[in-house]
């Protein structure tokens, strides 16, 4: 077992052969390594996230939830938080810290793959920037996940009071104010999140 040991906490990994890690062995590993949140880019680079924080955690909860919410009213697909997995076209395994997915991708699904992360790309995602991201390699992980065949992503970034909304066209906004309303647009029609929300 080796130690990660950083500034704030020390985080005990049980850690394989690292080099071209088979999908399978990924999985494993991060059953077994619960308590670290865990992605690999399309380089089968693995990255270890820091944890969210309270406030970090709490905006995640809230925007989850509330896409829940509109989930649940019109039964249209599927919502999963922060560790569900999904094995990207580029071979990557990306966790958003929440995710749609229509019925109709998820009844396509094999049974045995919803046990595990599945080779399947969401309409939507969420990812809610923390204090321990760097807006950057937020922006390039946003752009892969549009690269990768998602619809509607939302990069909120509480930090600074701002959301940037991704679009499959290639289009991007920037929203400058948490007193907006971020829209499902076509891909979720009806769902809302008010920014205010999560002030």
């Amino acid at each position: 077992m080796a130690k990660i040991v950083t500034a704030d906490y020390d985080l005990d990994i049980e850690i394989p052969s690292l080099n071209d890690m088979s999908d399978e062995e990924l999985f494993n590993f991060c059953a077994q390594n619960k308590n670290a949140r865990i992605e690999r880019d399309e380089n089968h680079q693995i990255y270890i996230m820091a944890p969210a924080g309270l406030f970090g955690s709490s905006l995640n909860a809230i925007a989850t939830s509330l896409l829940v919410q509109w989930n649940l009213q019109n039964g249209s697909g599927k919502v999963f938080e922060s560790s569900a997995g999904f094995f990207l076209p580029d071979k990557s395994m990306r966790s958003p810290d929440a995710a749609w997915l229509s019925n109709a991708k998820w009844a396509a699904i094999p049974e045995k793959e919803k046990l595990k992360f599945s080779y399947v790309v969401p309409e939507f995602i969420i990812e809610v920037m923390s204090p321990s991201d760097r807006l950057p390699q937020l922006k390039k992980k946003m752009e892969k996940w549009m690269e990768n065949g998602v619809l509607l992503a939302w990069l909120i970034v509480p930090q600074f009071k701002q959301a940037f909304i991704y679009r499959a066209d290639g289009s991007v906004d920037i929203v400058k104010s948490f007193d907006e309303k971020l829209l499902g647009e076509d891909v979720l029609p009806g769902f809302v999140l008010d920014l205010n929300n999560l002030k």
